[in-house]
């Protein structure tokens, strides 16, 4: 039976137009009386029910008749006339079942694996398709499926060219038509802002789509190139608020902010306002150590575990120490923390970075003595730089507990009227909901790290605002906020303990002159001479003043039932953003 439709034969001669049409009739529109099989002239059901009879019955005589053979010690392979006509009955009536239902099975598979292989790319395979041979049953039509369309805009925003000169516009030509690499514009010009706006046209003409509300002008595409980001056509605007003054170990300092949820930072500055009010904030940083951890492979476990035994044995640090800290004048090895898993080793190397964040420095450092090793353990094969022992940009329970690098806890005695007329709220209220919201609710939650408010939106803020690398919210924004009455209950201590801010004052998007400026209002602009490092370590802490500023005045508004109105009144706009950016 041949599944696929043959082209339609053309008619005998002299068949009449009434005939044709009734043949067309009667191929695809069902027939009210019963159709004869092409095996039998008798109606289908009645052909069907014959051969399943037939097929049954002569098997189970064949079978009878093996089994009396079987007793009787008869050679199989002698049969008689009757067996003869069995055995053909029985080939002949499993033929007919495997043409009439086992073909159509096996063709569905081979219609389904063509529907997924289909070539959308030959015009061929869309005007084919495969259809039910039987006439008796409606035809079944695989459809070739067509590539989806981008949704077209009701009201599509006109595409305003920028460019300034007929040379540009030829290079936008170039760009366009795969001549000229878009990510090469700024080698071939030698002129960062002109790529970027070159770029930038030839970006709206393939999508069609308009870019008119991302500033072009206004940044420094110099200071970017090689740096902070690759193939840029604009900047995007984060508006920056300040909170403060936060008084933070006998110190003033305003956070500057950039976020666009309304309320965050309103909220944090009424918390310095009520740490302020209150005699002030104190931090203490508890370690300074960025990570990296290398991942190694050998023959065995017991091969690993002498590298394991040999990096953490003191007699060798001092010899490992040399070997890293080759790397930056900054960069000082602190420690090495070693885990097994079968044959692989996992390294995770301590270093302190100075002023930078440090993940290069202590990158470097670790290839170091990765080359040093390769001398005692030749065998040594080095997956990857990182094996996610460090761990870097995922919540991870190493930093949570070990800490990544500036592990920071700070703490404030809020005073009890200052609770009453600045926070709204009492002591009491403050308590039990840190204890079932912070604690119990993040235990029921399962957090890692995560026993807080939202230290995260703080977090992210500063970040942004004074050049971070914004990913790296994932583990400096691990926190426990813990709120107790002191003083017979009249006045609350609030602390949160941090062990993984990773903040530096140099490289990276520190040097941009917007972030630049956000550093030097808090006063630790690029890296303190006198004291490498000083500045990123201060950073950190005011991060965790920030951080307990905002935990104070988000727990205070939700336990005294103003969280909602006070989002309702300052984050929501009824302005039309489009109209007033144009």
């Amino acid at each position: 039976m041949d599944i696929r439709r043959r082209p339609p034969r053309p008619p005998p001669r002299g068949t009449t137009d009434h005939d044709r049409s009734s043949s067309s009739v009667d191929r695809r529109s069902p027939s009210p009386t019963p159709r004869a099989s092409d095996a039998l002239p008798l109606p289908l059901y009645l052909t069907n029910a014959v051969f399943f009879t037939l097929f049954f019955s002569v098997a189970y005589y064949l079978l009878h008749r093996w089994r009396d053979k079987i007793r009787n010690s008869t050679p199989l392979h002698v049969v008689t006339l009757s067996e003869i006509a069995a055995i053909v009955s029985l080939i002949a009536s499993f033929i007919y079942l495997l043409g009439f239902f086992g073909i159509d099975f096996v063709q569905s598979f081979i219609s389904r694996a063509s529907h997924d292989t289909w070539d959308l790319d030959d015009p061929q395979h869309h005007r084919n398709f495969l259809i039910d041979d039987d006439p008796r049953r409606t035809p079944r039509i695989a459809v070739s499926p067509t590539p989806p369309t981008p949704p077209k805009l009701a009201n599509p925003e006109p595409i305003i060219s920028t460019l300034s000169s007929e040379e540009d516009e030829e290079i936008v030509k170039l760009v366009v038509d795969g001549t000229i690499p878009s990510y090469s514009l700024e080698s071939k010009l030698g002129d960062c802002k002109r790529a970027a706006s070159i770029r930038r046209e030839a970006l709206q003409r393939m999508t069609g789509r308009s870019l008119q509300g991302l500033p072009l002008e206004g940044l420094d595409y110099e200071s970017i190139l090689g740096q902070c980001c690759e193939m840029p056509v604009g900047y995007v605007q984060i508006p920056v608020g300040i909170a403060g003054p936060l008084l933070l170990d006998g110190f003033e300092y305003s956070v500057p902010m950039a976020t666009t949820e309304g309320c965050l930072v309103a909220s944090t500055n009424r918390g310095c306002k009520a740490i302020y009010a209150s005699g002030g904030a104190t931090s203490i940083l508890l370690r300074d150590a960025m990570t990296r951890a290398p991942v190694v492979r050998f023959a065995s476990a017991k091969r690993a575990s002498e590298l394991k035994f040999f990096l953490e044995d003191p007699d060798n640090f001092e010899t490992l120490g040399v070997v890293f800290n080759r790397s930056s004048r900054f960069a000082r090895l602190q420690g090495i923390h070693c885990s097994m898993a079968g044959k692989n080793l996992y390294m995770r190397f301590s270093c302190s970075t100075g002023d930078a964040m440090g993940m290069n420095m202590v990158s470097k450092g670790v290839q170091n003595v990765l080359d040093f090793l390769q001398d005692d353990f030749p065998d040594m094969d080095v997956i990857g730089i990182s094996g996610n022992f460090c761990s870097d940009k995922k919540p991870a329970a190493v930093n949570w507990i070990e800490g990544r690098g500036k592990s920071v806890v700070c703490e404030a005695t809020i005073k009890e009227e200052v609770v009453k007329k600045v926070l709204k709220t009492n002591v009491a209220a403050l308590v039990e909901l840190n204890m079932l919201k912070n604690l119990a609710g993040s235990a029921i939650a399962g957090a890692l790290g995560g026993y807080n408010a939202h230290a995260s939106n703080i977090v992210s803020a500063i970040f942004i605002a004074t050049g971070q690398d914004p990913a790296q919210n994932v583990e400096s924004s691990n926190c426990i906020t813990m709120l107790e009455p002191v003083n017979d209950g009249k006045d609350l201590h609030a602390s949160v303990s941090m062990p993984s801010i990773e903040v530096g004052t140099v490289g990276g998007g520190t040097q941009l002159a917007s972030q630049s400026a956000c550093l030097n209002l808090i006063g630790v602009k690029g890296a303190n001479k006198e004291s490498p490092g000083s500045n990123s370590r201060l950073l950190a802490t005011i991060v965790a003043g920030a951080v307990l500023a905002g935990e104070l005045s988000v727990l205070s508004a939700i336990a005294s039932g103003q969280l909602v109105n006070s989002h309702m009144k300052y984050n929501r706009s009824s302005k039309d953003v489009t109209k007033v950016a144009s």
